[in-house]
């Protein structure tokens, strides 16, 4: 009898560096939150990139791209206007090739945003939220002047530059074809730069030109409207929102609104019940966009019209890390108007107030089971301390 030699292929398991694992992130079905859907509705999870949200894929495009160009060299260092998340994409990057980074943000966004670009070495400069874009006094305006007084420093113009809406055409456009089979028949996603939308959905009707695209952006922005008359509104006053993200008060160039079919507008509290829905009913933890995304797919009538067996897929562009001081903190939520006053007891002193009871219920030492029990049921308590003579504490029942 002679053995057989099995020769086994070498492989490597592992990347190079982190910026390889960027992109190829999971699709996983919704149950819950979309029952009213008769189609099967697919998330794209964003948040398995290294740094936590879609915009790692564009942060890397737009420094190689950079490079290739010629316009970013060895030791210089990328400025960007960001809500948080294209900021971490680049940092993330600039990590690992060497550049440095200062990132301008609006006063609207979380602590956590801040200190996670801080952690990467980046400076952050923060500026008001409520100026138009061009005041002086806009992160889009401080974040030019800090290019035109650095040295060896480029703008990474997510909102004007060809390689965010292209990142997507080449990335998550494609995985989404391969991950649905061809099978997929709507993109839902948010707007904001638009470079998710357009590069996605330009890749995707290319494949298959029936797709439709649905957009999403939050009310006070003015993409809802642009979209719907063809132009800018003449009599357009964007109003301040608290969703990071999405929404713009001016149309990016990175934006191609003739791929959208439909856009829904969402508000502030629908998003933010919505990415808290995501955690508690589907184990999904992302952010206030990802909420958008969803809750503007439920009033979506193409996605209301869908039939069985058809798929729709949304975009969950980031983590919930990166709002827990916010959407999934209770306080907040409800100082802002988004959940009703608490009911519940916060605090021993809400407790005992609530029961009418503001005084310590213990046993003594020596008192019989039967009757610590009875005053246990008594109180409604399940625990009951034992103190001495003198009343202090030596035990708990």
């Amino acid at each position: 009898m002679t053995r057989k030699t099995v020769v086994v292929e070498e492989r490597s398991f592992f990347h190079q560096n982190i910026l390889e694992a960027i992109g190829n992130t999971p699709l996983v079905q919704l149950h819950p939150v979309v029952n009213r859907i008769a189609g099967t509705v697919l998330a794209k999870v964003e948040f398995f990139n290294p740094a936590g949200s879609i915009k790692d894929r564009i942060g890397l495009a737009i420094i190689e791209d950079a490079e290739r160009g010629g316009r970013l060299k060895p030791g210089g260092t990328i400025v960007e206007a960001t809500s948080g998340n294209t900021g971490a994409g680049l940092a993330l990057a600039a990590a690992v090739k060497g550049y440095k980074t200062v990132f301008v943000m609006p006063d609207k966004m979380s602590e956590e945003k801040v200190r996670f670009l801080r952690a990467f070495g980046a400076r952050v400069v923060i500026t008001p939220t409520a100026v138009a874009p061009d005041d002086p006094r806009s992160y889009y305006s401080v974040a030019a002047r800090i290019v035109r007084e650095t040295p060896n420093s480029i703008l990474a113009n997510q909102y004007h530059n060809p390689a965010n809406p292209e990142a997507h055409y080449r990335s998550t456009g494609p995985e989404l074809w391969q991950q649905t089979t061809g099978k997929i028949d709507v993109l839902v996603a948010g707007m904001g730069t638009g470079g998710t939308i357009s590069g996605t959905a330009r890749y995707l009707k290319e494949q298959k030109p029936e797709i439709k695209v649905v957009g999403v952006d939050i009310q006070g922005s003015l993409l809802y409207e642009t979209w719907k008359l063809g132009r800018i509104p003449d009599d357009a006053h964007p109003k301040t929102y608290k969703i990071e993200g999405i929404g713009e008060d001016f149309l990016p160039s990175t934006m191609d609104l003739s791929l959208i079919d439909e856009v829904v507008q969402v508000d502030d509290k629908e998003s933010f019940v919505m990415a808290r829905r995501l955690v508690r009913e589907e184990g999904i933890f992302s952010g206030g966009s990802s909420g958008s995304a969803v809750a503007g797919l439920l009033k979506s009538e193409i996605v209301r019209s869908l039939k069985p067996g058809k798929i729709a897929v949304v975009i969950l562009p980031d983590t919930g890390n990166r709002y827990l001081s916010k959407i999934f903190d209770d306080t907040w939520m409800r100082e802002n108007g988004y959940l009703p006053a608490s009911r519940s007891n916060d605090s021993v002193e809400m407790l005992l107030e609530s029961r009418n009871r503001p005084y310590l219920v213990t046993a003594a030492s020596g008192e019989r089971m039967t009757a610590v029990v009875e005053k246990m049921k008594q109180h409604d308590i399940s625990q009951l301390p034992v103190v001495d003579d003198g009343g202090h504490l030596i035990g708990i029942l």
